[in-house]
């Protein structure tokens, strides 16, 4: 192949499929999945049938390590082959994309990074839930309880628990025990509302309502144990919430709107 064909080949696409449902994935990553000549896509994590009729080669990485995920990807871009790679959700949170893109870089390999919709948000519309709602909670913490993978000294989920908003906890249901206790030694009471939501958005998806106190049990009794939400806060609560905006208060002036005395 000669340079100006390299050149010319598209970068790979590091694609977010979306949190299950096959209708969430983005425009844009639809069309370049149909495109692809070679994609490798994140196994059981990725839903199967967003995969249906591509024309592409396709590769499952649960299997594989790093170096033969790069070499997949690297070998097929420098024969001039449209490559994708597929991650759950959006494969900036928790998509282990960037020692991916750091190898692509030493190899000379182009990249771009298209969005998708994470399973935080494909939750919280599984629960109807407003993540954000005034004088409750303005602020969301996307996080793990530490594991296998530490986590930074000052990002331990207690000291993250005292800012008493909402928490979106990944990766950490098989630990369900562990982050209700470092919750409530946070600062959270035990009567905290909880959600747990296993494969959110897919059609075998799974939601658990209950409370710091009883959440854990919860949990054990419906055997979920990995691909699971934990979301802590006051706006998971099932009554109703005074929390209502400016946005639409009609006494209230902004920029594209004069208050009105009626």
């Amino acid at each position: 192949m000669s340079s100006k064909e390299t050149m010319e080949t598209a970068p790979v696409a590091i694609i977010g499929a979306g949190p299950g449902d096959v209708e969430l994935i983005t425009v844009k990553g639809r069309r370049l999945l149909d495109e692809a000549d070679c994609i490798v896509y994140a196994g059981s994590l990725v839903n199967r049938s967003l995969l249906d009729g591509c024309k592409a080669d396709i590769y499952d990485s649960q299997g594989m390590n790093l170096d033969e995920i790069i070499a997949i990807l690297s070998t097929a871009w420098k024969s001039g082959k449209k490559v994708v790679r597929l991650h759950t959700g959006d494969p900036s949170i928790f998509g282990a994309i960037k020692e991916q893109m750091q190898e692509l870089d030493a190899l000379g390999v182009p990249y771009h990074v298209v969005p998708g919709v994470s399973s935080a948000f494909g939750a919280a519309a599984s629960l109807n839930a407003e993540l954000t709602l005034p004088e409750i909670s303005q602020t969301v913490i996307i996080t793990r309880q530490e594991g296998r993978t530490p986590v930074p000294e000052l990002e331990k989920l207690h000291l993250l628990a005292s800012h008493q908003t909402t928490m979106l906890i990944f990766l950490s249901v098989s630990m369900v025990e562990t982050v209700v206790r470092e919750l409530i030694r946070g600062g959270y009471s035990t009567d905290t509302p909880v959600a747990v939501v296993e494969k959110a958005t897919w059609e075998d998806e799974t939601i658990l309502v209950g409370t710091l106190d009883t959440i854990a049990s919860q949990v054990d009794a419906a055997g979920i144990r990995k691909t699971a939400l934990i979301c802590v806060g006051k706006v998971f609560a099932n009554t109703e919430l005074e929390a209502v905006s400016k946005l639409y208060d009609r006494s209230f002036s902004h920029g594209t709107r004069q208050a009105s005395e009626n």
